[in-house]
């Protein structure tokens, strides 16, 4: 098991303080992270059953939940006056603005966020929730839900979804958060390996200036000291010759094949050429492949390793700041068809992912670009502190400060860890990461392979996206602007290609997402939460594909 990495010294004194609705975890987590940082774990609910000798349900009947509420806020009063706790709070203990001063006052606050639908399924049947105990304890959960998340968020140093991952896999996401926190949302090197958590097939993510001169990393994944390499002729004058040599002095055999780059050339065509390649070197199964490059290489040799041989090893080193914190990670690989973009390809892991953000120095500046509108994606559907922090530091990124880039790398990549280690084969949660992409692969499709980048296209599908969520009464007109302005000071298109009302619906009919013959869309049920639906009037999606376009 991997071992937890060492904290700030600042944290071992300080309270940590879980809030959530019934069924987030706050008990369970708070027990591990507790043993973990070496803190006392006081779970305010048994520490008032402790003290009272009767169980909650029975407090509820002889007092009411205001007599609950009284003894609660007494509690939480006084564990807070001590230090190096972790203190698991009460669904409702954040009713009171007096508590969620306190709270804010003498800890940091992790808000536990699941959907509805998860937090019923570990709820339902629990005798010991008395709010629950009533004709329809699904609604009421809903009603719960709908009452607290925003008061919970609003006490919030940070927010983590809990989902259906692993514990071990939470506590290190929750331990790397909190240092961030305490360091002031700097990535320090630390906290650059990050786990993608998927089974038996787990695998590290490793981020930092300079990776490329130093490949002792990807050694342990090749075992016959021989390797194959896939780049493209943008990248290979860059950074292949290093690679060859610095693998090469380790005693590793290194054969290398340069494509065209672009996304036009993400075809059939290339594929062959990868194949004939490793049949001409007469790679074997235990021969690891490297993508070395950008989002398109990276697919294309994920799909060429998943299906050679029935399956080869795989290294990803991506080179672009969309590749690093998407592409790269979580196993989808393809190619596109002239009918529909990444329609053939299969689901194929990496043995590890190599970072080096000094790749991004020569990225051109609509690069970059193009792959800010991915970072962002993470904020709007499942991060919103972290929506925030893009706000904030977005000119440092163009500006391509390293610490801000590497921690923007970082906590996309964790973002879309947590999803793929509960969804790998995008049958639920993982269709959350496609916001945007419904339309944006039709911009793609429509205009003709590259003339739009994939990140450009992405933008412009997200404000629709975004408009259609506004017109279905999911978030307001506000957020709508709140979002059209950040795409727009990162450079990135903010009106779609007009391609004609009957042709996008034609071109997203191709869609992945499609189910039955119904469109299904990510939206935006607020901001920090998307929610796939194929419930979309016809009259509201036509109004978008009208006002978002070119005149």
């Amino acid at each position: 098991m991997k071992e937890f990495r060492k904290i700030s010294h600042q944290v071992k004194s300080m309270n940590i303080i879980l809030v959530g609705l019934m069924g987030s975890g706050k008990s369970t987590i708070g027990k591990v992270l507790a043993k973990h940082l070496g803190k006392k774990f006081v779970d305010s609910d048994i520490e008032i059953q402790n003290r009272t000798g009767v169980s909650i349900p029975h407090i509820f009947d002889i007092e009411g939940e205001v007599g609950f509420r009284e003894r609660e806020s007494v509690v939480i009063q006084e564990t807070l006056d001590g230090s190096n706790t972790v203190l698991a709070t009460g669904g409702g203990a954040v009713l009171k603005a007096a508590n969620r001063k306190l709270m804010s006052e003498r800890g940091i606050v992790i808000y536990l966020q699941a959907d509805v639908s998860e937090l019923w399924l570990r709820t339902r049947g629990d005798k010991n929730r008395p709010l629950l105990q009533t004709v329809n304890p699904q609604l009421k959960l809903k009603e719960l839900f709908a009452e607290r998340d925003p008061l919970y968020k609003e006490v919030a140093d940070i927010v983590i979804q809990t989902g259906k991952q692993s514990v071990h896999s939470l506590i290190l996401r929750l331990i790397g958060k909190i240092d961030e926190f305490i360091q002031g949302d700097k990535a320090e090197s630390a906290n650059m390996e990050i786990l993608v958590p998927i089974k038996d097939r787990s695998y590290s993510i490793y981020i930092d200036q300079g990776l490329l001169g130093n490949l002792e990393l990807l050694l342990p994944h090749i075992p016959k000291k021989r390797v194959s390499i896939v780049t493209n002729t943008t990248v290979a004058p860059l950074y292949l010759e290093r690679v060859t040599r610095l693998l090469q002095a380790s005693g590793v055999e290194c054969e290398a094949i340069i494509l065209p780059d672009g996304e036009k050339y993400k075809t059939f065509e290339s594929i062959n050429a990868i194949y004939d390649f490793l049949l001409k070197n007469r790679c074997e199964r235990t021969t690891p492949i490297i993508a070395l490059g950008g989002g398109v290489i990276g697919d294309m040799t994920g799909f060429a390793a998943a299906t050679y041989l029935r399956g080869v090893p795989f290294i990803q080193i991506p080179t672009t700041l969309l590749s690093q914190v998407d592409s790269s990670v979580g196993g989808k690989t393809g190619i596109n068809h002239p009918l529909g973009k990444n329609m053939i390809g299969a689901f194929y892991q990496p043995q590890i992912v190599l970072i080096d953000t000094s790749t991004l120095e020569t990225l051109p500046d609509r690069e970059l670009s193009a792959g800010l509108a991915e970072v962002i994606k993470y904020g709007l559907i499942r991060d919103l502190p972290f929506l925030k922090w893009i706000e904030n530091n977005l000119d440092a990124l163009l500006a391509r400060n390293v610490e801000a880039l590497k921690y923007a790398i970082a906590r996309s990549c964790e973002n879309k860890a947590a999803v793929v280690g509960v969804d790998e084969r995008e049958s639920g949660e993982r269709a959350m990461l496609n916001l945007g992409h419904t339309f944006g692969h039709a911009i793609e499709s429509g205009m003709g392979y590259g003339v739009w980048l994939h990140g450009e296209a992405v933008a412009a599908g997200t404000i629709m996206a975004a408009d259609l969520s506004h017109r279905m009464g999911w978030i307001s007109a506000e957020d709508v602007v709140r979002i059209r302005e950040l795409f727009k000071r990162a450079n990135l298109p903010i009106v779609a290609p007009n391609l004609g009302r009957d042709k996008y619906i034609d071109l997203m009919g191709m869609d992945k997402k499609v189910e039955s013959g119904k469109l299904r869309f990510v939206l935006l049920k607020e901001l920090g939460k998307a929610e796939i639906t194929a419930d979309v009037p016809l009259q509201y999606l036509y109004a978008t594909l009208e006002s978002c376009v070119d005149e």
